[in-house]
C-alpha cells in the first residue's frame, strides 16, 4: 500500500501582472471568484480530498495569503457582538479548514523552483501540488481523481485535459499509451515522454498538463540535477521528465469535471459567472438578469 498523501502545496509566489492593476497591491490568488478568492476553491478541493495540510509558497507582497486563513480577532468580536451568526461561522470556517504553513520563494525561478522550496516541509513523503489559477468544478475533485490512482500505482500522477492544438504551446505536453482504468481505456495513460511549451508543430499530443499533480519525494532530487529549461526557469516538467528517463513510472489522468483558467481575464470571468449561476442564494435572480441584458 502506498504511503497516503497528507500535504499539498501551493505555489503562490508569482506577480500575477495579466490583472494589473488589480493586482499590484494584492496577490491575484486573492482575486474573488463570487465572494471568495481563488486561492480558497483550490484549498477546498484539497480538504475535499481528504488532505488537511497545506504548504503555501508565497514572495514579496503576499501576506494577504495568510491574514485570509489566519485568526481574525478584531472581525470576529464585531460579528459576533452584532449577532451577524452566519457571517462569524463563514469566517471561523476558513480559519479552521486547515493547518496551514508558509515558506518564501525569493525569486520567481519557475513552478519547479517553487516546488523544490517545499522540500524541507514536505520531507519524504509523497504529495499534491496545486495551481489555485486552474479552478476545477467536478463531482469527484480532481484531486481526489489524481489520489485514487496513486493509491492504485504508487506512482505519480498528473492531470491532463484536451486542448486544440494551436493552443498546446502554453502547456506542458506528453506522449503517452492508454492504460485500461476502471472500466476506462481513455482516461489513464502511461508517459513515455513530456515537453514544457512546445511549438504546434513539435507536440507529441494535444494533451496538456493543467495545475494538479500527485508526486513521490524523489522529484526534489531531480529538480535540484536539472537545469533551466523554457523561460531560463526551473520547470516542473522538465524534473518529471528527468524522472521518466530514469525508468521511474509516472502517469496522467484525463480527469472528469471543468477546468476555468482563473489566471486569464476571460476564464476568470467565465468561472464568476458560472460559479454564480450554480448558488443557490444567486443563481436564479442572476439569470434572470443574465437574459434581460439587450446583446
Amino acid at each position: 500500500m502506498p504511503t497516503k498523501v497528507r500535504k499539498a502545496v501551493f505555489p503562490a509566489a508569482g506577480l500575477g501582472t495579466r490583472f494589473l492593476p488589480a493586482t499590484k497591491a494584492q496577490p491575484k490568488e486573492m482575486l474573488p471568484i463570487v465572494d471568495k478568492p481563488i486561492i480558497q476553491y483550490g484549498v477546498e478541493e484539497a480538504i475535499q480530498s481528504g488532505i488537511q495540510n497545506i504548504i503555501i509558497v508565497t514572495g514579496r507582497g503576499k501576506t494577504a495569503i495568510e491574514d485570509h486563513f489566519d485568526v481574525s480577532f478584531e472581525l470576529e468580536n464585531q460579528l459576533e457582538t452584532r449577532g451577524q451568526t452566519d457571517l462569524l461561522r463563514i469566517v471561523r470556517s476558513i480559519s479552521d479548514m486547515i493547518n496551514v504553513s508558509y515558506v518564501r520563494q525569493k525569486e520567481a525561478l519557475g513552478l519547479g523552483h517553487a516546488v523544490l522550496r517545499a522540500m524541507e516541509l514536505v520531507a519524504e513523503e509523497p504529495f499534491a501540488v496545486v495551481l489555485s489559477d486552474d479552478v476545477i468544478n467536478a463531482a469527484k475533485p480532481c484531486l481526489r481523481q489524481l489520489l485514487d490512482i496513486y493509491d492504485s500505482y504508487g506512482a505519480s500522477v498528473l492531470a491532463v485535459m484536451e486542448v486544440p492544438p494551436e493552443n498546446i504551446s502554453a502547456y506542458g505536453s506528453l506522449d503517452a499509451e492508454p492504460v485500461a482504468y476502471n472500466g476506462t481505456i481513455d482516461r489513464l495513460y502511461r508517459i513515455r515522454d513530456l515537453v514544457e511549451k512546445p511549438r504546434p508543430e513539435d507536440a507529441p499530443s494535444n494533451l496538456a498538463i493543467i495545475g494538479r499533480y500527485v508526486l513521490t519525494p524523489e522529484i526534489f532530487s531531480s529538480l535540484q540535477e536539472i537545469r533551466p529549461g523554457a523561460g531560463g526557469e526551473i520547470q516542473l516538467t522538465d524534473a518529471l521528465r528527468n524522472l521518466q528517463q530514469r525508468g521511474r513510472p509516472i502517469y496522467a489522468y484525463r480527469f472528469e469535471g471543468t477546468r476555468y483558467d482563473a489566471g486569464d481575464k476571460l476564464g476568470f470571468l467565465k468561472a464568476t459567472v458560472e460559479y454564480a449561476l450554480r448558488r443557490d442564494d444567486l443563481g436564479r435572480r442572476f439569470l434572470e438578469y443574465l437574459k434581460g441584458l439587450n446583446l
